[in-house]
């Protein structure tokens, strides 16, 4: 029977899923994590190997004779070499766009999260200051109205779409900024030249890829250009923002707040600015991690296996994914 071997299974299922999907097509062995010095042991007998964070470089893929196949469990696949998988003959496949929802579900819960200030009420409510309240509600800071603010979206992709989607919704005016110019945007929504978006929006958020052009593109030039109102939001790479200059922003008040999904090392050192900062709220690049996308990206990554056995791979127009 064919070896199938997931490396680092837990992030994705941590037991709530079923890996039913895979395991009809072979023999599986699920490790919960794997480090770099388990991996040839544990894949040395496998020809399907699936991987989420685990590194598989050019030496591993030559030790490894017996692999026709590699399912990254994610979007991104900076964790295989693909020049040295093509040399091998080994496909590979990555689950592009599982979970724009779940994402664009925590750009507003970062949002709301400093706009309606309801982690710091409630600590105040379960300290007391509500029951010694004099009136009927109190609040601490002022709470801000979505309606008619603007946000600024650095780029436009699926999950940017989504964004857009319920910031509409919200009533706010949406301001998209991508690479080439785009003219046929739905109403409420409009293109503009980066450096007018960043200075004028009441939030930022982040939605392009990390590349060289992109590497800190929000620095200290950039925040400096930002409103002293505005809330900066990150959910797609944390090397978009210099870190030590986000920090610096939030404590001189060049911005109000900032909302994080992403660093740029994760996990984070002790010692990541961004962990002292000021007006900051930071979840652990769990956006994509709702329940139902995590089954999506399951359903997918077995539906590109299926292909891949079946041969689908050789017609690229299929659902299959295949990135090299």
């Amino acid at each position: 029977m064919m070896k199938i071997v997931v490396l680092d299974a837990y992030t994705l299922n941590p037991g709530d899923l079923s890996w039913q999907g895979i395991a009809q097509f072979g023999d599986l062995t699920c490790y919960d994590r794997t480090e770099p010095e388990q991996v040839l042991s544990r894949a040395k007998d496998a020809e399907i190997l699936f991987t989420n964070k685990t590194i598989i470089d050019k030496n591993t893929l030559t030790l490894l004779p017996k692999l026709r196949y590699i399912g990254v469990l994610a979007t991104g696949t900076n964790v295989v070499n693909l020049h040295a998988a093509i040399n091998q003959g080994v496909v590979v496949t990555n689950v592009p766009a599982y979970g724009p929802d779940a994402v664009a579900q925590m750009v507003f819960a970062h949002i709301l999260h400093h706009t309606q200030r309801i982690a710091l009420h409630h600590e105040a409510v379960v300290d007391g200051l509500w029951s010694d309240c004099d009136d009927f509600c109190f609040t601490l800071s002022p709470l801000q109205s979505l309606k008619d603010k603007t946000i600024g979206l650095m780029g436009y992709g699926t999950i940017g779409q989504r964004v857009a989607n319920i910031a509409l919704a919200f009533g706010m005016k949406v301001m998209v900024n991508t690479r080439s110019l785009l003219t046929d945007l739905p109403a409420g929504i409009e293109w503009s030249e980066l450096e007018p978006l960043i200075s004028t929006v009441d939030i930022l958020s982040l939605h392009c890829p990390l590349t060289e052009t992109t590497d800190k593109i929000i620095n200290s030039r950039a925040l400096k250009q930002m409103r002293t109102s505005a809330i900066l939001i990150n959910t797609a790479r944390g090397g978009l923002i210099d870190e030590a200059a986000l920090k610096q922003a939030l404590a001189d008040g060049e911005i109000a707040a900032a909302g994080v999904d992403v660093l740029s090392t994760e996990p984070p050192e002790k010692t990541n600015p961004l962990l002292s900062a000021k007006n900051i709220s930071i979840s652990p690049h769990n956006s994509w991690a709702t329940l139902e996308a995590r089954r999506n990206l399951l359903n997918i990554a077995s539906r590109n296996l299926e292909c891949f056995l079946s041969g689908v791979h050789e017609a690229r127009d299929k659902f299959n994914n295949q990135v090299n």
